[in-house]
Parts: C-alpha cells; structure tokens; sequence
C-alpha cells in the first residue's frame, strides 16, 4: 500500500501556494473542507480517585522506578577511590544525596513532569507539545499537520506566550526547526539505547556480586546467568505492562523496604553521624581536597538518576500524580536512607568499596537480599522497555520511524502497549551487550553517558516550553535553564572522559536509530512534497469522469492518500490504468494531530468537491487514537456523514445501496528514485536506506486492518 498510509497517520501539506492554485481556477467548488477553521476539541482529562491514584503510584514501583531503585548496586562501587577517608566518604554522600534532590526530585517531579502533552509524557510529547504553538514548516519537521485555517485556532493560540519572539525566531528559520527535529530525534534515539542499555547494566551489577563468595564463580558464569534472566525478561513482555507491573511491585516495594531497614541498621551500627554528610559543604570540602579526581568521580556518581528520566518517558502508562507520589514519599527517602547506610558502613571499611553494596549487607541475610537484587535488577529494566515501546508509538503516529507491531494490553490505560519488533531488537542488542563487555561497570559508564544526554535534551525543551506556552517570566526561565544546564553539563563532560571504557556504545545505538529515522523521515517529507507539486485539479478530474468511456461501476472506492489539499497524482494514474472509477468514490486523508487523542464525534469532516459522486474525508486520529478502518465502525460513519451531506434523498439512497453492494479500498505503492543529478547522499538515503526500510517495514492491513479482500494497491514510481 501508498506511503500515503504507510503509518495510518498521514502528513498534511502546508504549502500556500498549493491553496491558492486550487482557487485559481476559477472553480466555485473548493477543498472546502480543508478550508474550513477546524480542529477537535481537547478531550475531558480524566480523573483518579485517590484510592486508584495510590493504585497506580504502587504499581509504578514495578515500572517506572525500578532501574533508579535498584541505582546503589553500582553506584559507589563504580567510584574507584582507593581507601576514601572518612571525609572522603562524606563528600561522595553529599553528592549523591544533592544529585538525586536537585535532578530526579526538583527537576522531573516538581517541573519537567507538568510539561505533558495531556497526559502523554517524552521527548515526542514535548515536542507535540510544542508543534500545537509554533508552525513547523521546514521539510525536515516531523509530520507537520496543520493547516493553513488552524493558524487562528484558539488552541493553537491559547496564551499570550505565543506572539513571543522567540516563536517567531523558531517560525521563520528553517536551520532552527532542523536542529529542533535533529535533537528531538537524537532524544529518542537515546531513549531507545536506553531500553538496551538498562537491562544490561543492572542485571549484571545484581549477579556479580556472587563472585565475592566463591573463587570458583567466574565472569563467565555471571554472564550466562545474565542471559538467561534477559531472555526471560523480553519474553515475559508480550503479558503486558499491566501484569508486569502487579508481578513486580511487590518485588520493588520489598526492595525499598529491605534497604531501608538495612540502611538503617547500617547507619546506627557503623557510623550514627554519617547523615551530616547532608549538608552541602562536605561536597566543596571533597573537591578541595581531591582536584581532578573529585571531577572524575562525578561520573560515577551520577548514575544514581539514572531512570529519573523514566518517570517523565512512562508517564502515559499511569498518571502525573501517582508518580510523583511515589518519588516524593517512597522512592526518594529509600534511596537517600540506602545510600547512607553504604557510606556509613564504608568509612568503617574502606577497603570494601568496590564491592560496597553486598559487603555493606549482614551476613545473615546476604542471600535473601542476593535474590531480591537479581529480582530487583530485572525489574529495574522494566521502566526503559515500558518507555522505549511508548516512544516508538509516539514516532510511529508522528511518521518518523518504520511500521512496527504496536499491540494494546490493557482495556483500562491506553498508554500500556508492546510491541513485538522492538522488543526483540533490544533484546538482541542487550545480549550483544553483555556477551561482549561482561563487566556492569564499562556498560554503567555507557548508560550514564546516555542518560545526561537525554535529561540536556529535556531541559532545553522544557525551557522553550515555558517560552513560547507556559509565559514564564524571563528571570524564572533563567533560574530553571542555567543551573540545570550546569549541573548536567558538568556531569557530562565527567562522563565523557569515559568514552573509551564504554562511553562509545549510546552513541553507536543513537547512530544506528538516528540513521533509521532520519531516513524515514527525510523519503516521506520528499514524497509528500512531490504528490503536492503534482497534484491534480478539480478541473482535471472532472474531465477525466466526463469521458463516455470511463466505467462506472457500481459501490464505493476509498482513494487513501497523505495529501490534505488536493488531489494526488496517484489518482490520475490510477483512472489511466484502469479506466475505471467506482460509482462513488471518496478521497481520504488521515490527519494525525499533535494531540493525544480526538473525540468520536469529531473525528470525521465529509464534503462533496463538486464532481458528480466524488467526495473529500478528513479523518483525525490523535496520536494515541488506534487507528483501523472496518464496515463495522469508521466506514460506515463515513457513508453515514455523506448521506447526511447529500443534496437530494435519492443521492442519499444511492449512497446506502452502493455501500451495500461493496467498499474498496485503493491506494498507491508508491516507489521513490532519487534522480540522476541529485549527490551520492540523496542516492544513498533514498535508493538504499529509505527503499529498504520500506520493503521491510510492516504492512499497513497489518497497522490499519483494512479487511484483505477488498483492498486494492496501484503501484507508481515518484522520481525525486
């Protein structure tokens, strides 16, 4: 079938010219529909109790929290101090407990997480975010779908922030639109290596703590074991976030407990004065003293946020108030309690420190806690699978990245999905992954260098959000973008001293799906442009129906197409090839709008152009919205509307007896060549990478399922 349909969710041209050209023929008969100011209603936000918002803030144990949970199994013993003083041990405490109030708390929980997209959280769902406010034109700009009417749409001009200059600067620059797609993509490619590199990390940091028992436990018995619990891990998937999520959190919710208790003990039994180590000055002490080494160790210890930025990722999966109060009055006291129970055992034992979380744990109940890590540890994999499938739907829906498999598995959260395809590409290259490096500290040096990326990303949209929609005040948007962009920026040039131990690897992942995406992306936005230059007209169609020896015969064809304005050349080549139409035949354009989802109601727009037994049909979809056509449901309130639209009750009945007698779905397969003249890149990108990812990418009945039998594909070649 047509790229047109290739996502079910279909860009939209915004090219003036392409307007003014259908006027200019003097037809009184318009695209009217396209014309019109229209756009959905926001859907009603809906409402928790509180009772099934603490619900939801438990089951987030087991989803969202379990990769920042399960954090101290490798934080301090990544350190690599030699014997640390007990001033030493201070410092690092003092860093870790300020990192995690600053980044993880005051940041996401109190900030980043109010940046949703009605519920829907991402970096794609900031960028939608910001695609309702500012008109994206370049050619580069993910699915740009608006309309030249929604210019003066009160939704797309709500609030006084959006005669900003800053808007403006980002609406007339196409090299600004680029780098702001360019780093949205890079965002979600950081994300998607998240969902390989978590599971690595953290289930090889749980078993590697055996080693310490036994000499005759080796690394290769570590990795084998590694495997096999990943293997499990992707495979328990396809059940479902919701089942994953009651399976695991009363394994995370025992896990916070176990190390608060343990944290406890440690603190009264080993150092009862350790919690001083809270105060910020124990952080310019430990620099003072160690230089360049206190630098390096930042590095180390920044992996203690990492998987904060799931809370903002997996936030379509529950709601912004039971994460937050899960962090705020679980999570966060947890971790700050375990950490300083391991500090408080290691300025007795120094010596212990690259073994700290197991050494610091009472020998009585060493392997009942072994159990509950390796357990914990798998779990803490859970949140960047659940965010890395919630991503890839939002692509998918925004046309940025190839058809995959996206299956529902909850009827009561719509955000709780699986997708087959990713899920098996993560889990081959997190196997990849642990066969090759074998160690949890060289795979933790290329998380961490992962995770500053993607919180430097959300900072810098979070900070155009409040400039061109929230309104903020300049001072306040100043106070939130420099000292984050500082605090992060300078854990991220600690992390990338790392680069040669591992630090290679998120940007060898990012590379990889940036290529995909930015391919996918660049061959739609050039096919949409081509089908706009060389559309056909009104006048031209109408001639074309005119012809005596043009067959009629009887039912309704649904022409799919990507095009909002105008009539695709796919449709001309589709009446020369067959010398047919249907006796009705609708052209339809699936819009899918930078908003999570659109009502029932308002999901159709129907219209007559003017041609005997021709019609237009705009079809919204949010980006949430499932998207499927069958006789049952959207097809026949499609026929339904046009009945309700004709001019006459005998073109009424004409319209039900023909949707009787047959619906046939038509669209186009269509082939991209890059031209002869254009450079070896656009032949690389198109001929190469875009046609392969094409040939291979799911089919639309697959995403759409449209019923087989009455499908019908026309297949054209575009030379670009």
């Amino acid at each position: 079938m047509t790229e047109d349909l290739e996502k079910g969710s279909i860009a939209g041209s915004n090219n003036d010219s392409e307007v003014s050209s259908e006027k200019d023929e003097g037809s009184h008969h318009r695209d009217m529909i396209f014309e019109k100011k229209y756009l959905p209603s926001l859907p009603q936000k809906k409402e928790y109790t509180m009772m099934q918002t603490i619900l939801l803030a438990y089951q987030s144990l087991g989803i969202v929290y379990g990769d920042i949970g399960t954090s101290p199994l490798y934080v301090l013993s990544s350190v690599g101090l030699k014997n640390p003083t007990e001033e030493d041990m201070l410092g690092i405490l003092s860093l870790i407990f300020w990192t995690l109030t600053i980044i993880p708390l005051v940041k996401y929980v109190f900030i980043v997480l109010r940046a949703d997209d009605h519920g829907e959280g991402g970096t794609f769902a900031l960028y939608s975010y910001l695609c309702r406010h500012i008109n994206f034109q370049s050619k580069l700009t993910i699915q740009n779908t608006r309309l030249e009417s929604d210019a003066n749409i009160s939704f797309y001009t709500q609030g006084s922030a959006i005669q900003s200059k800053t808007k403006k600067f980002i609406e007339n620059s196409r090299p600004a639109q680029n780098l702001l797609t360019f780093v949205v993509l890079l965002g979600t490619s950081m994300v998607i290596g998240d969902g390989a590199l978590t599971p690595a990390t953290s289930v090889l940091s749980a078993l590697s703590g055996i080693q310490s028992l036994s000499s005759n436990i080796t690394t290769g018995h570590v990795v084998f074991m590694a495997v096999v619990i990943l293997l499990a891990l992707f495979f328990f998937q396809q059940c479902g976030t919701s089942k994953v999520g009651f399976s695991f959190s009363p394994i995370m919710f025992l896990w916070f407990a176990a190390n608060v208790v343990i944290g406890v003990y440690n603190i009264v039994a080993y150092n009862p004065t350790v919690l001083k180590g809270l105060s910020p000055h124990y952080i310019f002490k430990f620099f003072g003293r160690q230089g360049k080494t206190g630098w390096e160790i930042l590095g180390p210890v920044f992996l203690c946020t990492t998987g904060g930025e799931a809370m903002l990722a997996d936030l379509g999966h529950f709601n912004k108030r039971a994460i937050q109060l899960a962090f705020s009055f679980f999570v966060y006291p947890s971790l700050v309690l375990c950490y300083a129970g391991e500090v408080a055992y290691l300025s007795k034992n120094p010596g212990t420190i690259t073994t700290a979380f197991y050494s610091s744990i009472p020998k009585v109940v060493y392997w009942p806690m072994f159990v509950l890590a390796t357990l914990a540890a798998t779990i803490a994999s859970q949140s960047m699978i659940s965010a890395t499938f919630s991503i890839v739907k939002q692509s998918l829906a925004l046309g940025c990245f190839p058809r995959v498999n996206i299956k529902q598995t909850s009827d009561k959260h719509e955000g709780q999905i699986y997708s087959p395809e990713i899920n098996y590409i993560l889990m081959i290259i997190c196997i990849a992954l642990v066969l090759t490096f074998k160690q949890g500290v060289e795979i933790g040096n290329a998380y961490g260098v992962a995770v500053v990326w993607v919180m430097i990303i959300t900072t810098c949209l979070v900070t155009l959000v409040m400039l061109v929609i929230w309104d903020t005040k300049f001072p306040l948007i100043l106070a939130f973008f420099i000292p984050f962009i500082f605090i992060e920026g300078a854990f991220m040039t600690s992390l990338l001293n790392k680069i040669p131990q591992g630090g290679w690897v998120p940007f060898a992942i990012s590379a990889f799906f940036l290529v995909i995406m930015m391919s996918w992306t660049s061959g739609r936005s050039k096919k949409t442009e081509y089908d706009a230059e060389r559309k056909t007209s009104i006048t031209e169609l109408g001639n074309m129906l005119s012809s005596s020896n043009l067959y009629r015969p009887p039912g309704i064809c649904l022409f799919c197409t990507d095009l909002v304005n105008g009539i695709p050349p796919i449709v001309r080549h589709y009446i020369q090839s067959t010398n047919s139409l249907r006796e009705f035949t609708v052209i339809i354009t699936i819009r899918t709008l930078p908003i999570k989802t659109v009502l029932a109601e308002e999901r159709l727009d129907v219209g007559k152009l003017g041609i005997d037994g021709v019609y237009r049909c705009l079809i919204q979809f949010g980006y949430k919205d499932p998207q499927s056509f069958n006789e049952d449901g959207i097809v026949a309130s499609i026929v339904a509307k046009l009945r309700e639209t004709a001019e006459t009750e005998e073109e009424a009945e004409k319209l039900g007896k023909a949707f009787e007698k047959g619906v046939v779905f038509v669209a186009g397969r269509t082939i991209l060549k890059s031209k002869e003249s254009n450079g070896w890149l656009s032949h690389f990108v198109i001929d190469y990478l875009y046609r392969f990812l094409q040939k291979n990418c799911r089919s639309i009945l697959g995403s759409l399922r449209i019923p087989p039998g009455r499908f019908l594909q026309v297949g054209m070649q575009y030379e670009i």
